[in-house]
């Protein structure tokens, strides 16, 4: 019986990019595209059926990026894998890419060889970051004060936990979904590198993250 080959779906709002990246899979003897997105609203639609082991996603598109694709088609495909593919070497969106359910962080200067290795690997199991992301996590963290990365919107939503609010009463206070509180608050944790609320909380008060109570 013929081994199953590794399928893969492409996220990219560059149609030359898509196209290149196809041809890259299809050039595997393991791999095979089964389809390809110009965005996260048509992934959504198209994902589902085309069932593949990994999807590789573009950071920056129009209207939803990368991420917030991942947390929502995380959720629905729990054992699809996701890479972000991207130029952009960011140490806050990487944090945010793997909070969100990202497998993994690949830079498109990487080589062909290089992609396909870790898109093996990932479907393994294993997390894979190319080692320009690799770097920027690291001089990131070395750098960086508690909570420095934290967006306006989440040091938001953390203010409102301070004052001991669930994520209901925060998505009133806030007037968006709860969905959207949730995934603030994974990235709050991921940010401030706690495991809880009352974690986050309490860092957030000791470093002044947020106004006294």
């Amino acid at each position: 019986m013929a081994t199953e080959k590794i399928r893969v779906f492409v996220v990219d709002d560059h149609p030359m990019i898509r196209l290149g990246l196809a041809a890259m899979i299809n050039a595997q003897a393991d791999f095979v595209c089964v389809g390809e997105a110009a965005s996260a609203a048509d992934a959504m639609q198209l994902l589902p059926s085309a069932a593949p082991h990994v999807v590789l996603m573009d950071l920056v598109m129009p209207q939803m990026d990368g991420i917030e694709a991942i947390a929502i088609l995380h959720k629905q495909l729990p054992s699809t894998k996701f890479v972000i593919l991207t130029s952009l070497v960011d140490a806050a969106a990487i944090q945010r890419a793997i909070a969100a359910g990202a497998s993994g962080y690949l830079v498109k200067t990487a080589s062909s060889q290089e992609m396909v290795s870790m898109l093996r690997n990932t479907v393994r199991g294993q997390r894979v970051m190319s080692a320009e992301a690799t770097d920027a996590v690291i001089a990131h963290a070395q750098r960086q004060p508690a909570g420095a990365d934290l967006t306006q919107r989440e040091r938001e939503t953390l203010a409102l936990m301070t004052r001991g609010l669930n994520n209901e009463e925060i998505a009133a206070e806030l007037a968006i979904a709860v969905a959207t509180v949730k995934f603030h608050i994974t990235n709050i944790l991921s940010k401030l590198q706690v495991d809880n609320r009352t974690e986050a909380v309490l860092k957030a008060l000791k470093h002044k993250l947020v106004p006294p109570l």
